[in-house]
């Protein structure tokens, strides 16, 4: 009896070690399954998180790219606006260069101009002075002119004279008969009124500093030959001047008669400068006349300084279409 509770109790213990071998077995398989499972999951984890990655990367390759070639685009922007930019850099020395030129063309021009206003500036002073003495010799003949109207008029004697000139105009058909150059008694008796009154006025001392001459001019009508008419013009003029001279001791003492024959010219015209009428055609009577005239001695200056006024104001009217078509040449240029 006790050799079987012996090994009863030797089989326990064995079956203790084996149970527990077992669940020790079982704790090993449990750990393993546990563990496989927890491999599993860290593999499938890093499974997703490599295909997440390798995404992300083709993400981030289609994005550099796409970066790229935007980048290559603005670095061909880049060229382009760099072409344009050296284009633009060449335009602008053109431009530069160009600038410099015309500042040197301006300044040339600058120099002339101040050379050409400076002799505008003398010949306005110039001018000027002309002017003023062409304004001195008007006056001075207008002066005359109203003294001569005025004494005619003080001694009620009604004559043909002219406002501008002064020229007194005598009616050959009163003072000759018809072709002839013979004083009639009605022409010396008209000289007689008229003559001394006008050499009078012109010898006085106010007058004489500017007399230059006093002048008989003879003219015909138109009938006729020239080289005939021309003989009779200058006898009847020269037969009014020495009526002139036979009568002068009445009315002028002798410094004014020396001054007189000093001064005295005769004239024949022929049948130039005819009279017309109205109507433009030639007035036969009115045409044979004698004139008598006066000249002052500045008179020649006159006519110069119209011809030097002249001149001026073409040389001005010249420099000014200069200076346009100058202007007009640089703005081009400009442009």
């Amino acid at each position: 009896m006790r050799k079987r509770k012996s090994e009863s109790s030797g089989f326990n213990v064995w079956r203790s070690y084996s149970d527990m071998m077992a669940g020790v077995l079982l704790l090993f398989v449990l750990i393993m399954c546990v563990t496989l499972f927890q491999a599993q999951k860290s593999y499938n984890e890093s499974i997703q998180e490599r295909d997440e990655r390798i995404a992300l990367q083709e993400q981030y390759t289609r994005e550099i790219l796409v970066q790229q070639a935007a980048l290559a685009e603005k670095e061909g922007q880049l060229e382009e606006l760099d072409e344009e930019l050296q284009s633009k850099d060449e335009l602008l020395a053109n431009q530069e260069e160009l600038l410099a030129k015309l500042a040197s063309a301006l300044k040339d021009q600058e120099i002339t101009l101040n050379e050409q206003q400076t002799a505008l500036d003398e010949q306005t002073a110039l001018l000027q002075d002309q002017q003023a003495q062409i304004d001195r010799i008007i006056g001075v003949k207008a002066d005359v002119v109203e003294s001569l109207r005025k004494e005619f008029a003080k001694n009620n004697v009604s004559v043909d004279i002219d406002s501008q000139t002064g020229a007194l105009t005598l009616d050959a058909n009163v003072m000759f008969d018809y072709d002839e150059a013979e004083l009639t008694d009605e022409g010396k008796s008209a000289l007689r009124e008229v003559l001394p009154i006008y050499c009078r006025v012109l010898l006085q001392d106010s007058n004489m500093p500017y007399l230059a001459e006093i002048i008989i001019d003879g003219y015909t009508d138109t009938d006729g030959d020239y080289s005939y008419n021309l003989e009779l013009s200058q006898r009847r003029s020269l037969a009014v001047a020495q009526y002139l001279l036979e009568i002068q001791y009445e009315f002028l003492d002798q410094s004014q008669i020396t001054s007189l024959e000093n001064y005295l010219t005769v004239n024949g015209h022929s049948m130039a400068n005819p009279i017309l009428d109205a109507q433009g055609n030639v007035d036969k009577d009115a045409s044979r006349r004698v004139e008598v005239k006066f000249r002052l001695k500045d008179e020649e200056m006159i006519d110069e300084l119209n011809k030097i006024m002249s001149a001026s104001e073409n040389e001005t009217a010249a420099a000014a279409q200069t200076q346009k078509k100058t202007e007009k040449k640089e703005t081009k240029q400009t442009q």
